[in-house]
């Protein structure tokens, strides 16, 4: 559990590290962006601006949220600070679909008045963006596997990055053919990829929040496992979530005649963890002969 603990505490100081610098860089190249677009008059460019707006937050929120995470809580918090990183991600999502939603609006106004955009400036500005996005997306790839909050941040910046190569796009066209409908049409696509990158992170911190049992395991499967722990006799009020994007829980009733517990226990927790990943377990063992009040929740399933 030592080690574990270290690990996570180095994935945390890396993550954190990755964050700074993607913020930075990520706030600096916003306001040039949409310096860019209020001179060339360009919504796609303009619309990707906002869309750094979106992710400096989205960076901000899950700095925060993960150095809150490292720090010690009260004791009536008996889980530490851990699902502040998962409502930062919840609030994200948010972010991602306002985001979306004022671009379309814009992208809209602009295809019933077409207006001129200075083509040249904005490709200079948007081939910029783009190398910005891919800087972060590189820094962030590795910890979007290890924390669903630096995930929210990442798919904030992928979207980004294609949203830059959308601006490109409306540039290039605009630039040799002269067809100033590429820049709103160009940013109602990049709208439609940042409301559709918001989905997988809201679902996921929605999940977490009202408990879910995790996307990866199979609760049937677990009981089942359990059940065929020998001298185990019945299994209920068994219930499985995360408290955040990598540390999952679990909390189960066994029934048996034995008297010494230690075996089932031992059997029980080492197969919860090398099976289903499950380290952090609570087990209540009963007697066959224990009538227990019925539990609030068993009813709901």
């Amino acid at each position: 559990m030592t080690h574990i603990h270290h690990e996570h505490n180095y994935h945390t100081h890396k993550n954190l590290k990755r964050l700074s610098i993607v913020l930075v860089i990520t706030i600096i190249y916003m306001f040039a962006e949409f310096i860019g677009g209020y001179f060339t008059n360009s919504l796609a460019l303009t619309a990707d601006a906002g869309h750094m707006l979106g992710d400096s937050g989205s960076l901000a929120l899950s700095f925060a949220a993960i150095w809150l995470a490292t720090k010690k809580a009260p004791i009536e918090k008996s889980f530490g600070y851990y699902r502040a990183e998962i409502i930062a991600a919840f609030l994200n999502g948010l972010t991602l679909v306002l985001i979306a939603a004022l671009i379309m609006y814009e992208a809209y106004q602009r295809l019933m008045n077409v207006h001129h955009v200075f083509a040249s400036g904005m490709l200079i500005i948007s081939v910029g963006g783009l190398v910005v996005n891919i800087i972060g997306a590189y820094l962030l790839h590795k910890g979007s596997g290890e924390n669903l909050n630096v995930k929210g941040a990442f798919l904030h910046i992928m979207a980004d990055l294609l949203g830059s190569i959308g601006a490109i796009t409306a540039g290039l066209l605009m630039y040799f053919f002269k067809w100033y409908l590429a820049d709103p049409i160009i940013s109602f696509v990049i709208a439609i990829l940042v409301l559709s990158s918001s989905f997988g992170i809201l679902k996921s911190a929605v999940d977490i929040l009202m408990e879910s049992v995790p996307s990866d395991i199979d609760i049937k499967e677990v009981q089942k496992s359990i059940e065929n722990i020998e001298n185990v006799q019945n299994v209920h009020d068994l219930h499985i979530w995360c408290i955040n994007a990598n540390t999952i829980a679990l909390s189960v009733h066994l029934v048996t005649e034995l008297t010494d517990y230690k075996e089932i226990l031992s059997k029980t927790n080492e197969m919860l963890e090398h099976k289903f990943g499950i380290e952090h377990a609570t087990i209540q063992i009963e007697p066959v002969d224990f009538h227990e009040n019925t539990c609030a929740f068993e009813n709901h399933h």
